[in-house]
């Protein structure tokens, strides 16, 4: 009996890393081969010690960014050196994409939905306060673009946003259920949209991760559950003192994460920051997130989160044969991204005393 059961687990985990290793082993190698190049302790001194953003060039060029603003006309800006990150970045994920088997293809693409709702969610607010399309559009990220992204910001209400663009977009069934208002877009119903689209990706892409299973559904578990926790506690902190109701705020929790369901409930509850504190006094880690940023100068509750990010981040390389590292990588590249803009944006601004107050990663 038991002898049996372990040497058929022991067999299906060796198929299990064999069927893995023909499948996925060269991209897993690959993205492995890029978290290497993810700057070093060393490297941001460098970079905190630049007296200028040409400086700043120099260093970034004997990194693994290479010479990727070697044609960037001086005096180079903080918003080239953001832009030229992010497109090394983007050309690292589309090798990985057309090099995916199917399962890893389909896991990549919702890594992209998360875009898509960043991008659509900048064109309505910027339609809102009368910016310029065109000038929109570049500010989107380029991994979240799709065809018909531009006639968003023609549409006046969430009915035509769906109707005339959603509706053929991966992002239809997030958007199908909530989308049948036809009240014009304010503040206040494009933010309750960006939540409720964000809660349904976040409801199937863990619904994906646990049928895939194995240390992909352990790991992505583990990170995708605090995605829904931060989202939660950030909109329970963001309604207060807001027109949202209790009901509406309630309808945009994640139905997943460990605070999911005690949490959550003593969440809507929430009639004040104290009371959200004590909403997540239970649960360990977080409760340690909210220590540190009352107590700290120079952390918010927003940076303690992003450190805890990175800490489950870079966990998910330690174990293999799982699609958690592709997932990882991008979001600890994204982190070196803003560090790379803060040092940029102290040093054009003459701030220096205020570089440290990045987010190492190693």
């Amino acid at each position: 009996g038991w002898r049996t059961w372990r040497t058929r687990s022991a067999e299906k985990m060796a198929g299990d890393l064999v069927s893995f290793n023909l499948n996925d082993g060269f991209t897993e190698a690959v993205v492995r081969g890029y978290r290497s190049g993810i700057l070093s302790t060393g490297d941001y001194s460098n970079l905190g010690q630049c007296d200028g953003l040409e400086d700043m060039r120099m260093h970034l060029a004997v990194t693994d960014y290479g010479n990727f603003l070697q044609n960037e006309p001086s005096p180079l800006q903080t918003m080239t050196i953001s832009e030229k990150c992010t497109e090394k970045l983007v050309d690292e994920f589309n090798y990985l994409r057309c090099n995916a088997s199917e399962s890893l293809a389909m896991f990549l693409d919702y890594i992209t939905y998360g875009y898509m709702i960043d991008n659509v969610i900048l064109l309505l607010t910027g339609t809102l306060h009368e910016r310029d399309t065109r000038e929109l559009l570049e500010k989107c990220h380029p991994l979240g673009k799709f065809h018909s992204l531009a006639t968003l910001a023609i549409t006046t209400n969430a009915k035509d946003a769906y109707k005339l663009v959603l509706v053929d977009t991966p992002l239809a069934p997030y958007a199908q259920l909530n989308f049948s208002d036809s009240q014009d877009f304010t503040e206040l119903n494009i933010e309750v949209i960006r939540n409720t689209l964000y809660k349904a990706y976040l409801e199937d892409f863990y619904g994906f991760t646990q049928k895939l299973g194995g240390g992909t559904g352990e790991v992505m578990g583990e990170i995708l559950k605090f995605e829904a926790d931060r989202r939660a506690i950030n909109i329970t902190i963001n309604s207060l003192d807001t027109e949202l109701t209790k009901e509406g705020r309630a309808d945009l929790y994640c139905s997943f994460g460990e605070l999911y369901p005690e949490g959550i409930s003593r969440l809507e509850r929430a009639e004040n920051h104290d009371a959200v504190r004590s909403a997540v006094e239970p649960y360990p880690q977080y409760r340690q997130l909210f220590q540190e940023a009352t107590y700290s100068q120079e952390k918010s509750l927003e940076d303690c989160f992003f450190e805890y990010e990175v800490k489950l981040n870079k966990l998910a390389f330690e174990q293999q044969f799982q699609y958690g590292v592709f997932y990882a990588y991008m979001k600890l590249k994204e982190q070196e991204i803003r560090n790379i803009v803060w040092i940029a944006e102290c040093i054009s601004q003459d701030q220096k005393g205020r570089i440290s107050q990045f987010i190492p990663i190693w």
